[in-house]
């Protein structure tokens, strides 16, 4: 399974989102220091979740690093989270 599939399942697993959008930003590090080369090493990911409710931005981040820590102390180099409930996503601008 591909770390991009397995990110969308645990994410999904652990937080019910109502949306998740998970992105392989890796191309865009391919030849930097720490890039292992593998095409799949750094990420950005966007979890709308009621999961998130009452938490400080902090707290929503290291729920999603706890959740894939697995995949952190290896095979993830760069992880960008943005954790919203469903009430702050509908305050983004479109």
């Amino acid at each position: 399974m591909s770390v991009e599939q397995t990110i969308k399942e645990k994410l999904t697993a652990a937080f019910s989102p109502e949306a998740l959008q998970v992105v392989n930003d890796s191309h865009h590090h391919a030849h930097h220091a720490g890039s292992p080369g593998t095409g799949e090493s750094h990420f950005s990911v966007i979890v709308v979740s009621p999961a998130f409710a009452g938490k400080s931005r902090l707290e929503r981040h290291r729920m999603v690093n706890a959740v894939l820590a697995d995949e952190l102390s290896g095979k993830i180099h760069a992880l960008a989270v943005t954790a919203l409930t469903p009430e702050d996503a509908a305050k983004q601008p479109a």
